[in-house]
């Protein structure tokens, strides 16, 4: 696994922390666990990581993933936005050959749903935690953390 600070012209994968550089899909599932509290009627004093939090809530709900997907769907103009930039820069990555992950603990409905909002969705090519996007893309792949790492990889 390679940083991006040290990323050389020949990359062919990159991992994307999807909440830091593409869409921080965190507001709005906090957003939704409230409101899922208030239609439940069901405290849900969930783990942060949200990897954890999906055991409690398959534990707790059943068949949440729906709900959380239509919520997001909902509500997602209102969270995520395209940022010129870095549509650019994944545009340039891709045309260069380069494929593309997105990493995060949020659970993939939720995931999906800003990927879609930020015009990401048809450039990834594996999403998931950053262990499953890594499987993907391969062990060389650049993980990128943040919007500054995304400006330097060429």
């Amino acid at each position: 696994m390679w940083s991006a600070r040290i990323a050389s012209a020949s990359v062919t994968a990159i991992a994307l922390d999807l909440d830091a550089v593409l869409a921080d899909t965190r507001p709005l599932w906090r957003d939704w666990l409230v409101d899922a509290a208030r239609r439940t009627r069901e405290p849900l004093d969930v783990p942060e990581d949200r990897v954890d939090a999906a055991a409690v809530l398959d534990e707790r709900l059943g068949d949440w993933r729906p709900l959380l997907e239509r919520f997001a769907a909902d509500r997602a103009p209102i969270y995520f936005r395209p940022r010129a930039d870095t549509t650019a820069q994944l545009r340039r990555l891709q045309a260069a050959g380069a494929r593309l992950g997105a990493f995060t603990d949020a659970p993939a409905e939720l995931a999906q749903v800003a990927l879609a909002h930020v015009g990401a969705a048809r450039r990834v090519v594996a999403v998931g935690t950053l262990d499953e996007v890594l499987g993907e893309l391969g062990a060389g792949a650049v993980v990128v953390r943040s919007r500054d790492e995304l400006a330097a990889v060429h």
